[in-house]
């Protein structure tokens, strides 16, 4: 009969219309909270911990040895990268890790106790000592503690980049190495004028405090 036929029908185009907009709404509600991209949800990918951290001369450093107020101290470390802790004495600090650090002064307080050592903290209050300087065709040069790590790039943007006659093809670190003095070549030019070129960590150095970046 045409009555219930045509309601039938009604009824079947009605289902299909209600599902249909049923999906159109999850997936726009998924959308919204992240769930559709790149076709799936993606975990979250934590970010890369950076080099870590190794005294200089010139850091301050907070030590604590729980427990004990007596030998809470926060210390500068001297140029020639020591310092001077209760019952332990001078302690070599310059290129070490704070983790390092709490060990040797760990071993230096044992015969003071009868038994375990109270936990021992040593934090990089002030890494005043990771310190560089730019010299020559520069728009800031200067002596800078930027408090991390840099490479010659950034060391040279840090210094506001080359003034306009620099020659950013002869660039190079002056580097302490004891006594002496090392030469360190670095090659920026093609990056400095635009090239889409990858930089490898031998064109780009790291900066090592003490270092002095020369601009001709």
């Amino acid at each position: 009969m045409p009555v219930p036929f045509q309601h039938g029908k009604s009824i079947a185009t009605s289902g299909v219309f209600s599902v249909r907009l049923l999906t159109l709404i999850c997936l726009m509600i998924m959308t919204v909270f992240g769930f559709v991209a790149d076709g799936g949800a993606q975990p979250l990918t934590p970010a890369s911990p950076g080099v870590a951290y190794r005294i200089n001369p010139g850091d301050e450093l907070d030590i604590l040895v729980w427990g004990d107020e007596r030998l809470q101290r926060s210390v500068r470390v001297l140029p020639d990268g020591t310092f001077a802790f209760p019952l332990v004495g001078q302690v070599v600090a310059g290129g070490r890790l704070p983790s390092e650090l709490e060990r040797i002064i760990t071993a230096g307080l044992q015969p003071q106790y009868r038994g375990q050592v109270p936990q021992v903290t040593v934090s990089v209050k002030n890494p005043s000592g990771f310190q560089f300087s730019v010299i020559g065709k520069v728009k800031g040069p200067g002596t800078f503690t930027p408090g991390r790590y840099v490479n010659a790039l950034e060391a040279l943007s840090i210094a506001g980049g080359p003034s306009e006659f620099a020659d950013v093809g002869s660039i190079r670190i002056i580097r302490k190495n004891g006594l002496n003095l090392q030469t360190v070549n670095v090659r920026l030019a093609a990056a400095l004028k635009g090239s889409s070129g990858t930089l490898t960590a031998a064109d780009n150095p790291q900066i090592v405090s003490g270092d002095t970046l020369v601009i001709p």
